[in-house]
């Protein structure tokens, strides 16, 4: 069952006035999903090359060779941003561009390309939100064991050192790690993403190491550019329990600890959460200061949200123990996965009481939907304008309630490779012609920029 939109947009009205003056109206995207040119200018591979070049891995056995060739054609993509109305524009760094052995001598070429971006950027009245970390590890550090080693952790500072000395005079808004837990649990646990592997205790060292980079990164940005502001972004869920059976509801508990807890407690000043150490059963590879680093203060939060999980007890399956249930009869993506927007405002309420957090911004939050170009060349997705709307309708929702909301990223700005599902699946705003490279705003991106538009005309509401 996909969403069942509502056309006319008027039974959900977003409320504008609860938003702040200065709120970022921005998309996001990531380098591996768009840039291609992957040998181009001293770039070296990434495990996600490699990863995508395996074959099955991929569906339709696509790669990120070519993706939506923003490397050649960022000019137009930031006139798209221009033609949107955005102020913001969430972009990561690609490591093995700027440092193509993961450490060592500087690609001055790979370091030129978001030098150039970041001023086309500025120019365009766009800030930079830069993320340093979406996953494409350079493959010489993962020939030399990858995350689930500590040298990857400082070789991470280093490079977001070099990153950060070049742009810090410019970005001010700097992620260093984008959801770490898809690099550490789908990557190293599940095997369905970069680099592929299928090991608990490789899973579990990664996450450690993954959080102690951001931490050493953090302190390596500050010292480079003083007047960062710096954040590291999680996917979280809602969880619930299946049923009311106790056995469902432990799962549950389990289930947030793994895909939230893990991820927000270490970074808090909380350590790992004890229950979930016991599940794993993995020690840690702790050393004196590691917890002060990990927790290393934070400007701001950003939250991932795309969907909820309803959880069962699965006793005999990996840890945690817990599968997902799928629901019927509930309005669906095209990815199937559950629409709930009342999500995101739980999660971002959950960020402001329990965790305390000064700032938030939502780093991506979006969906697919199979879509076409029409007769007339436009693109309508109503089903995708109906997700937007009412999933910003509860980020004001929130924000009136007390959550220290700054801006929305809407995932994304373009069509691009999306990971293990390759083209098939389509979030962007802009339709991308791969074949031909052509960009066309969708009905989505236009509905979008009228949003934006209404708020900064001061409109109180926006359907």
């Amino acid at each position: 069952m996909t969403a069942r939109p509502d056309p006319e947009g008027t039974s959900v009205t977003i409320d504008l006035a609860a938003l702040p003056h200065d709120f970022l109206w921005g998309s996001a995207t990531s380098a591996y999903q768009i840039e291609g040119a992957v040998a181009g200018d001293g770039r070296s591979p990434s495990i996600w090359d490699t990863f995508s070049h395996t074959p099955g891995k991929i569906d339709g056995d696509d790669h990120g060779d070519t993706a939506c060739d923003h490397y050649h054609r960022w000019r137009e993509d930031i006139g798209l941003m221009r033609q949107l109305g955005l102020n913001a524009y969430r972009l990561s760094i690609a490591w093995p561009r700027v440092l193509s052995h993961g450490d060592g001598p500087v690609n001055p070429k790979g370091l030129a390309f978001y030098d150039e971006l970041i001023d086309g950027l500025l120019e365009a009245g766009i800030t930079p939100s830069v993320t340093l970390y979406h996953w494409d590890l350079p493959q010489a550090l993962q020939d030399r064991g990858g995350w689930p080693e500590r040298d990857t952790a400082e070789h991470f500072a280093d490079y977001a050192a070099v990153v950060a000395d070049r742009l810090g005079d410019r970005v001010t808004h700097w992620t260093t790690l984008n959801e770490p837990s898809c690099s550490a649990w789908i990557g190293h646990l599940e095997g369905k993403m970069a680099p592929g592997l299928t090991d608990l205790t490789a899973a579990v060292r990664a996450s450690y190491h993954l959080l102690l980079g951001h931490g050493l990164a953090t302190r390596a940005i500050r010292a480079a550019a003083p007047g960062a502001r710096i954040g590291i972004v999680n996917n979280l869920s809602t969880v619930f329990p299946a049923t009311d059976r106790p056995e469902d509801v432990a799962a549950a508990h389990r289930h947030d600890g793994h895909v939230n807890r893990w991820w927000l407690d270490p970074v808090h000043g909380r350590g790992f959460p004890a229950d979930m150490r016991e599940i794993y059963g993995v020690e840690l590879p702790e050393r004196d200061g590691d917890a002060e680093t990990i927790a290393a203060p934070l400007d701001w939060l950003g939250l991932n949200y795309y969907f909820p999980a309803h959880i069962a007890d699965d006793p005999t399956g990996p840890a945690p123990h817990a599968r997902s249930v799928r629901r019927p009869d509930v309005p669906r993506t095209g990815m199937d996965w559950e629409i709930d927007p009342s999500g995101i405002e739980t999660l971002l309420l959950r960020l402001t009481d329990e965790y305390r957090a000064r700032k938030l911004y939502v780093t991506e939050n979006g969906s697919a939907f199979p879509d076409t170009v029409g007769p007339d060349g436009t693109v309508e997705d109503p089903e995708r304008q109906d997700y937007l709307v009412r999933h910003l309708a509860a980020c004001a929702s929130a924000t009136r309630q007390g959550a220290p909301l700054a801006g929305y990223f809407a995932w994304s700005l373009l069509d691009n490779f999306e990971w293990a599902y390759g083209y098939d699946k389509r979030f962007g705003l802009v339709h991308v012609d791969y074949a031909t490279q052509q960009r066309t705003v969708k009905g989505s991106g236009h509905r979008y920029a009228g949003i934006v538009r209404a708020h900064r005309a001061g409109e109180r509401k926006a359907a």
